[in-house]
């Protein structure tokens, strides 16, 4: 089994209860060099899907983690971002896809009856706001408002974190959507997207790698955001990964820019 790899002030929460899911999930809390020196000052905060893959590789998958504590460490301590709070939030195994899923999309189509989803991303996001947000901004010096406040994940998280930062555009409002599962439901997110009236006030980092099926759709998605009024390199950054394929690692390796873009050094 891999060895522990946190790095940095991690704070853990083991079990925390959710009323509204049913469940408990474990919650890492990464605090930044300097939280404990300043004791007035309050910082955004990055809530991150699949919390068991962000700091830890004993606990990730395969055993492989995304470096988000190690890279955000360097990264504030170079002063190339802004100093931020980082929450990870673990999944629940089995519960996952209907956690994450925005829809009810069909999981085994070949399954007799078709296994489905049940949806629950927007109950999934109350739980973040109604539930783990007041308690993260009771226990740290957070700055609570939403333009503070980001969200992020990959693959079903990636397309979580789009889908509840439309959802609740007041609650969270930088996003991070690596390599995100723009297939789910025959594409509804695109339709989500395409049905916004008003574009909502937020900076998104979307990017996949092209040895991904279906990555062109991710170009389709971004093109969909700069139809609805999201600027390239202002307020929507998209990347394509020549060769990256859907995994772990490869999302490690783009947590520096996607930091970089969503919490720069003001």
């Amino acid at each position: 089994m891999p060895k522990h790899t946190l790095t940095g002030n991690i704070k853990r929460h083991r079990a925390f209860p959710s009323k509204i899911l049913g469940n408990r999930r474990d919650v890492l809390v990464y605090l930044p060099p300097g939280y404990n020196r300043f004791s007035r000052r309050r910082y955004p905060v990055l809530y991150l899907h699949d919390g068991q893959n962000v700091f830890d590789a004993a606990t990730s998958f395969a055993g492989v983690e995304w470096g988000v504590d190690e890279t955000a460490q360097r990264l504030i301590r170079q002063k190339l971002i802004e100093p931020l709070i980082i929450v990870a939030v673990a999944n629940t195994g089995e519960q996952r896809i209907h956690e994450y899923a925005p829809t009810p999309g069909v999981i085994e189509p070949k399954a007799r009856p078709k296994k489905r989803s049940k949806g629950l991303a927007r109950v999934y996001g109350q739980f973040l706001i109604q539930e783990l947000k007041p308690f993260i901004d009771r226990k740290y010096r957070t700055k609570p408002e939403g333009e503070f406040t980001g969200l992020g994940g990959s693959s079903l998280g990636g397309l979580a974190t789009l889908a509840m930062g439309i959802l609740f555009s007041e609650t969270f409002t930088r996003l991070m959507l690596m390599s995100p599962s723009v297939w789910w439901d025959d594409y509804a997110i695109l339709r989500l997207v395409g049905i916004l009236h008003d574009k909502p006030p937020s900076r998104i980092w979307l990017d996949t790698g092209t040895a991904e099926p279906g990555w062109e759709h991710t170009r389709e998605l971004a093109e969909c955001l700069v139809d609805k009024g999201w600027k390239l390199d202002v307020d929507l950054k998209y990347v394509e990964v020549d060769g990256a394929d859907h995994s772990e690692g490869a999302w490690a390796a783009r947590v520096e820019p996607a930091l970089r873009f969503l919490f720069p050094p003001w």
